[in-house]
């Protein structure tokens, strides 16, 4: 068990993708994204889904626009940007979800956020449920090890990527496990995609009274095969309770507005709403199981 400080500033980024003709041009503005975080002192920084796919550039045009091709480029890249993000953890000592991309464990990809520290990576969380567009057409597979419980100096996380965060039992594991910040890192291309997200991430963060940290993929990348449009607003939601604003947002950036939303969180908050709100949803959850062995009543219509 770590042991954790208090309140914890996090950085949720609205991300958009560019071209890059060389990796230290890469390097130049993911340093430049983390040296501004840091500068407002944020201490937990979260990147988006997908938003290590701007690597397919490095393969030049023809590869990025090729769906198979550009998931190869991208996780060619992976040890460079997993080195590049832990020095740039241990440089402004603080913890970073990095944006989420291709790593292929097998013949196929799964889709990996890794989270780094001051003292390296700490570990990875793979996403969990595939959307049709990731099953039918890409072929990214589900990771194979489950959900991670990420026990920091900041409290303990979890992650649960974009459509993972619409699927409430896998965010009351990680709950039922001690994680009081959950990070929802997400690319979607149409605003119906980005509220399913949103609406999943503040319905979490109500279900289990903790804090979800949205971050959005946003803008046009048509060079980019899978994510050629984006969109979405980065925010910080927590339970609508005593403490917290009356409808749970923390902060949220404008639509589609690039930049760092961030707010400084309470873990004794958190702590004293699951034990003392105003509603319990996090300890009367077990509850549901008894409701429902009761069985389900059909009535004819009169």
């Amino acid at each position: 068990m770590t042991d954790a400080q208090t309140e914890v500033t996090i950085a949720v980024a609205a991300y958009p993708l560019d071209w890059f003709d060389s990796f230290a041009d890469y390097e130049a503005k993911i340093s430049g994204w983390v040296g501004n975080a840091a500068g407002a002192r944020a201490e937990l920084l979260v990147f988006p889904e997908y938003g290590a796919m701007e690597l397919s550039s490095l393969g030049g045009a023809e590869v990025a626009a090729d769906l198979e091709r550009a998931l190869h480029e991208v996780a060619r890249h992976r040890p460079a940007m997993d080195a590049l993000f832990c020095t740039l953890a241990a440089r402004h000592g603080i913890h970073i979800l990095g944006p989420s991309g291709p790593v292929f464990t097998g013949e196929r990809p799964v889709n990996r956020a890794t989270l780094y520290g001051p003292g390296g990576v700490i570990g990875h969380q793979d996403k969990q449920i595939m959307t049709r567009f990731e099953r039918e057409e890409w072929n990214v597979l589900p990771g194979a090890e489950g959900l991670t419980v990420f026990d920091t100096p900041l409290g303990k996380i979890g992650v649960a990527i974009c459509y993972d965060s619409e699927f409430p039992l896998l965010a009351r594991k990680l709950a039922e496990e001690g994680v009081e910040i959950l990070l929802v890192p997400s690319c979607t291309e149409t605003r119906a995609g980005y509220w399913r997200v949103r609406t999943g991430a503040s319905a979490r963060a109500l279900e289990n009274q903790c804090v979800a940290a949205h971050s959005c993929l946003i803008g046009k990348a048509p060079w980019c095969a899978g994510v050629e449009e984006n969109t979405g607003a980065s925010a910080l939601y927590g339970p609508p309770d005593q403490g917290w604003p009356e409808d749970g947002l923390l902060v949220m950036s404008g639509m589609d507005e690039a930049g760092w939303m961030l707010d400084r969180v309470s873990r004794d908050l958190i702590a004293w709403t699951r034990a003392h709100g105003g509603v319990l949803n996090f300890r009367h959850w077990e509850e549901q199981d008894a409701r429902l062995a009761n069985g389900t009543v059909w009535r004819g219509a009169s």
